[in-house]
């Protein structure tokens, strides 16, 4: 299963370096979304400091939901989940193949705002570990929930706006937690501690929809056969 998720993987990174959408287009996208905040709090560096975990969550959020969105249309438009289908490839395996390619582009994402927040809020980071562990765990939510329902509405007519509609709700613990953990990561929390308990809320959701979306893939994957 393991060599199939990482065939998987670098099958999708391979897509992703090719085309560089989240480097040239969803990035990008980030960074103006983190501007605009900015502009909307009038700039002012007491404030954008206070909310930063807020924002650079709400707009890992947003990408996240480009990225997937993206992900879904390619394989739509290319025939790929039906070679998919019939690959022979452990279901469970494209599920963990295709949430790790997430994991790693949305990190590379994470870390380019992470500079786009020091840069245009002036935040500080006062607990690596916290934002690091946080981050992580955080990334694995996303993408676990993203590949699930991204396979529950692939082959559906109204995925662009079905998927969503499913998604964000679905990530609203992410959301939770990881701003939460990150308000302890940034400092603007005065108890820094009260970060990890919802560090594990993190890690409860990452395991719950990694488990299911290893144990669901595949009849999604078979429910999205047209004949």
């Amino acid at each position: 299963m393991w060599g199939d998720a990482a065939l998987v993987a670098a099958k999708d990174l391979r897509l992703e370096l090719r085309s560089r959408v989240v480097t040239n287009q969803i990035a990008p996208v980030a960074v103006v979304v983190l501007m605009l905040f900015g502009f909307g709090l009038d700039a002012d560096v007491g404030v954008l400091q206070k909310v930063t975990p807020g924002l650079y969550w709400v707009t890992v959020l947003l990408m996240a939901l480009l990225a997937i969105g993206r992900s879904v249309d390619a394989e739509a438009t290319a025939g790929a989940r039906d070679m998919l289908r019939l690959s022979g490839l452990d279901p469970a395996a494209i599920f963990l193949g295709k949430a790790a390619a997430l994991v790693a582009q949305l990190l590379v994402l994470e870390a380019m705002l992470l500079v786009g927040v020091s840069l245009f809020f002036h935040a500080t980071i006062k607990g690596y570990v916290l934002l690091f562990v946080a981050g992580l765990l955080g990334t694995v939510g996303l993408a676990s929930i993203g590949t699930l329902y991204g396979a529950l509405t692939g082959g559906t007519d109204s995925k662009q706006t079905l998927l969503p509609l499913l998604f964000l709700p679905a990530v609203a613990p992410v959301l939770l937690g990881a701003v939460r953990a990150f308000e302890g990561a940034f400092g603007t929390n005065p108890h820094p501690d009260d970060g990890w308990p919802w560090v594990r809320l993190l890690g409860v959701v990452a395991i719950v929809y990694t488990a299911v979306g290893t144990l669901a893939y595949g009849p999604l994957l078979e429910g999205s056969d047209p004949a």
